[in-house]
């Protein structure tokens, strides 16, 4: 996925930031797994736009949380 997201995949960079979020594969790292997602939502990705909006929650981000998940929510996310 390294080599794809380099490309701009943004496939890749969602992919990515489930593995660090998890630590599947990697070692668990929440800093990697934000970067990852905000470069796939910033390609469209609506799922990894929600996923940021998770994280900024758990940060108590509420307002860039509520950001990002309105922005899902316009693109079609139903959760």
């Amino acid at each position: 996925y390294e080599r794809a997201a380099e490309l701009g995949v943004k496939e890749a960079h969602f992919n990515l930031g489930v593995l660090y979020t998890r630590g599947t594969e990697v070692e668990e790292d929440m800093a990697k797994a934000f970067r990852h997602y905000e470069a796939a939502a910033m390609c469209g990705h609506v799922i990894a736009r929600y996923n940021l909006g998770y994280m900024e929650c758990n940060e108590g981000n509420y307002d860039l949380a509520l950001q990002h998940m309105m922005i899902s929510a316009k693109l079609g996310h139903d959760s």
